[in-house]
């Protein structure tokens, strides 16, 4: 990737320059049997429709915190790159009574209702579908994001060396991100091209690493599992094959 990447944001758009049709994330949830796959090209689409959704309809930017109540899925994924892109400070478990907005999954809209500011609800139903009906106090995110635009340029410039992530208590600039991420890549042995599973979850550093930033810094891609336990092990087997893994952390 490139050298002056300083944001996770300018190693999306480095992985977009390189091979925007290359698979970045593919995620399992293996207690609903899906499977989805995003290329660089449709995650950075994704990202650009949720920054614009933050900065504009949410009006968060630079200074504002978001508290991400999301398990490791694809669209939190989506969150923290769309998050680095404006500014926001995300924070990944985040107390929602401190956050400007709060974004919240089905097992966390109550403790979502902590925050005064924006609130967004994700189903994280398979294909992104939306709620039947929006839970009360909260605006749903596949009813949102879809009108948001294609591309995405923010208000004011992101400065590398602002908090940029919160999880498990540390806080890190951009520029502190993607330097221990393309260490742990390296510790991981990881490269262009490298295709690495990880059935960890986003509730600690080595997890979210693990299952996004780090595969990003090296210019691999990650195979993002959740609910692994429920896969048999010859079932994981062939998983690892069909998906040409090249490396686990389960």
């Amino acid at each position: 990737m490139n050298a002056s990447d300083r944001t996770p944001a300018d190693l999306l758009r480095s992985a977009l320059a390189a091979d925007p049709a290359r698979p970045l994330v593919t995620f399992y949830d293996d207690a609903t049997g899906e499977r989805v796959e995003l290329s660089v090209a449709t995650f950075a689409n994704w990202v650009a429709k949720t920054a614009n959704l933050i900065q504009g309809e949410l009006s968060a930017g630079p200074g504002d915190r978001v508290a991400l109540l999301l398990p490791a899925h694809w669209q939190t994924a989506v969150w923290l790159l769309a998050c680095s892109s404006v500014g926001v400070t995300v924070e990944l478990g985040g107390d929602p009574s401190g956050a400007d907005v709060v974004v919240a999954g089905p097992e966390t809209l109550e403790a979502g209702l902590a925050c005064s500011g924006e609130r967004i609800a994700l189903s994280l139903a398979p294909l992104g579908r939306r709620f039947p009906a929006a839970p009360a106090g909260y605006a749903d995110y596949a009813v949102e994001v879809p009108s948001q635009g294609d591309r995405f340029a923010p208000f004011v410039p992101v400065d590398p060396d602002a908090p940029a992530l919160v999880v498990d208590g540390t806080e890190r600039s951009g520029v502190e991100l993607v330097g221990q991420a393309r260490v742990d890549a390296a510790t991981l042995g990881l490269g262009p091209g490298s295709r690495l599973l990880s059935g960890l979850g986003y509730g600690d550093w080595t997890g979210v690493s693990t299952g996004l930033y780090a595969p990003l810094a090296a210019g691999g891609s990650v195979v993002l599992c959740r609910n692994l336990d429920r896969l048999a092990p010859e079932a994981f087997e062939k998983r690892v094959e069909s998906e040409r893994v090249t490396d686990t952390a389960v």
